[in-house]
């Protein structure tokens, strides 16, 4: 992993109006993405976890601009220059998509099921004018192999796949115009625990032969942990933890990753592992709770989580949480929790 920036996200927020009456009024936003900022280093997979509906999607669109964002700065490094995404027309931005691509979490409503495969995997190399005839042949069949499918399939339509030969579908169309940059959303999700591990290695493969980057969203920590090399912990539209993969797992420092954390089953039956209580469910973005966000349900509350919103502060080298105990929650590999 290189520890040059491919992109620089700067408190990204992302609101959606709530608009009530005859007029349409606008009353209220719903805050799915709320102050957002991480980098993506070149060459590195960074996870970005959380409970469904913390905007992690939201996240990953709005900084390709799939969404438009409400606020922040977003700076790609490309070719020795620092792009200011937000900053771009929509020709200029179509011209730079080449270079940052997306991968959908349902492998089937993602592809067109009118289109057979050759086409799907053809289309963006034909509207950006790359290659066209035999050239274009080869190059959709190269992809093909590429990722585990046999070229036979290329006159085939995505319902003749099963899931997780339409998302190597997926994969393939995403490679075809060689991105500095994949968004992987729940690629793995829709798929069986066998497959699911397929197409995990494949991504990683993909990764060392192209030089790429991605931005892996999930839920399922047990992945995230497999696929790494940081992870974001989400919740409620901001990251309230982001450290490396090994450290968030053996050491994580805000309540919410440990109680993530401590419901992952494991094998070993004999492996005594508290569960770490989360009452409750995630409150509604368009009414966020004063203070911490997370003091509704976190079983360390104390006052100041009630009326002060924490920062997200580097709590140990490269280690950083929003929690204003972080430092004074002693985590012993989840067995057990106690504060000091």
């Amino acid at each position: 992993m290189d520890t040059q920036p491919l992109m620089e996200v700067e408190n990204l927020k992302t609101y959606f109006p709530i608009k009530k009456g005859i007029w349409r009024k606008v009353v209220g936003h719903v805050k799915a993405v709320d102050g957002v900022s991480f980098t993506l280093h070149r060459g590195e997979t960074l996870g970005l976890v959380g409970e469904s509906g913390c905007g992690k999607t939201t996240t990953g669109r709005s900084m390709i601009r799939l969404i438009e964002p409400t606020d922040g700065k977003i700076t790609f490094h490309h070719n020795g220059q620092a792009i200011d995404l937000r900053s771009l027309d929509k020709e200029a931005m179509r011209a730079l998509r080449r270079e940052l691509q997306y991968i959908f979490q349902d492998p089937f409503s993602s592809l067109n099921p009118r289109m057979p495969v050759f086409s799907i995997v053809a289309e963006p190399l034909i509207i950006n004018q790359i290659a066209s005839g035999s050239e274009l042949e080869d190059r959709v069949e190269q992809l093909l192999i590429r990722v585990g499918l046999h070229p036979d399939h290329l006159r085939r339509y995505p319902h003749a796949f099963s899931g997780g030969q339409r998302q190597r579908i997926g994969i393939a169309r995403a490679l075809a115009l060689t991105p500095s940059l994949i968004i992987a959303d729940e690629p793995v999700s829709a798929l069986d625990v066998s497959v699911q591990a397929q197409v995990l290695n494949l991504m990683e493969d993909l990764q060392e032969e192209f030089d790429l980057t991605y931005l892996f969203i999930a839920h399922d920590l047990s992945v995230v942990e497999h696929i790494s090399d940081r992870v974001a912990v989400m919740y409620l539209g901001q990251i309230i933890e982001v450290t490396e993969a090994n450290r968030l797992y053996e050491n994580p420092l805000h309540p919410y990753t440990a109680a993530l954390l401590s419901a992952v089953p494991v094998a070993d039956p004999d492996d005594a592992r508290n569960r770490i209580p989360i009452e409750g469910d995630v409150p509604d973005p368009a009414d966020a709770p004063p203070g911490c966000k997370f003091h509704p349900r976190c079983p360390f509350v104390q006052d100041q989580c009630r009326t002060e919103e924490p920062a997200l502060r580097e709590i140990e080298d490269g280690h950083q949480a929003s929690c204003h105990f972080a430092g004074e929650l002693a985590l012993d590999e989840l067995h057990q929790v106690q504060v000091l």
